[in-house]
């Protein structure tokens, strides 16, 4: 009699004694998840080095190469209305590592190994996720602490500062799903690098990030006004800055929950299907 049970076979086992996943479940698996990346994070300080130096880069080279040249209507310093333009675009761009971190544990045989434990399938995904909205918050604050350095200054409410940024946070967040599926479908690290940068810089730059958009071309406006992105730095910049209530937190809110939702579910599916 043949006493081999093959792997698949001690998951099915492992599934059926535990049962199928809980919320409750599915949270501790995340939390555990989340964990493990967090714990790998000091031993790799030069990653987390260059989240932070490049965005410092583009704060002292933007205010201090372009900001005696640029003149925004409506701020009486260029640094009100381009910092808040620099957060939203670092808490972006920092959005990539997951895909890359998928990418490399794709590589490695890391997530086989994963789909083989009786966990909930989204609970990997959103562990990683949220490890990296944590990297996110640690680069926000040092950047919050440059930004102060040349001059930025909250000039609305103490609410308003702390809505904007977590509105850039959850921005961020949704993105991580993007990123996720990108570094699920791609077939290495260096891969998923490329692909999760080539269709960011467009998205950040032809936007009001840095620039009021009705000073780029008459066929490029449409296309920086209506770039979620822009709808975001808007929004961000209005609720630290003090302005009216914009429109723009309705719609970066709706892109948050709308990216949050497709992305997801592309990227759990992806992630069922990385073996086969």
């Amino acid at each position: 009699m043949n006493t081999s049970v093959s792997a698949s076979g001690n998951t099915a086992a492992q599934v059926a004694m535990r049962g199928r996943p809980t919320l409750l479940d599915g949270a501790r698996d995340a939390a555990i998840e989340a964990r493990r990346h967090l714990r790998i994070m000091p031993r790799n300080p030069e990653i987390l080095g260059f989240a932070i130096v490049q965005p410092v880069m583009f704060v002292l080279l933007f205010v201090y190469v372009f900001g005696g040249a640029i003149s925004i209507p409506g701020f009486s310093d260029y640094n009100q209305f381009l910092i808040p333009g620099i957060f939203s675009q670092t808490v972006v761009f920092g959005s990539s590592f997951t895909a890359v971190g998928l990418a490399t544990d794709l590589e490695k045989g890391l997530i086989d190994r994963l789909r083989s434990l009786p966990i909930a399938r989204s609970a990997v995904l959103i562990g990683r996720t949220l490890s990296d909205l944590v990297r996110n918050v640690l680069t926000f604050a040092v950047m919050l602490a440059i930004a102060f350095l040349v001059g930025f200054r909250f000039e609305g409410s103490l609410f308003g500062a702390v809505a904007g940024t977590l509105l850039m946070l959850a921005f961020s967040y949704s993105f991580s799903w993007i990123q996720a599926w990108i570094g699920l479908r791609c077939g290495s690290a260096e891969a998923a690098n490329a692909a999760s940068f080539v269709w960011m810089f467009p998205l950040t730059f032809v936007s009001s990030a840095f620039v009021d958009p009705s000073s780029m071309p008459g066929w490029l406006q449409p296309v920086a006004e209506h770039n979620p992105f822009t709808r975001l730095t808007n929004a961000a910049r209005a609720l630290y800055n003090g302005l009216p209530s914009s429109p723009d937190i309705w719609w970066a809110l709706g892109w948050i929950v709308g990216i949050t939702l497709v992305f997801s579910v592309l990227a759990v599916r992806s992630f069922a299907q990385a073996d086969k």
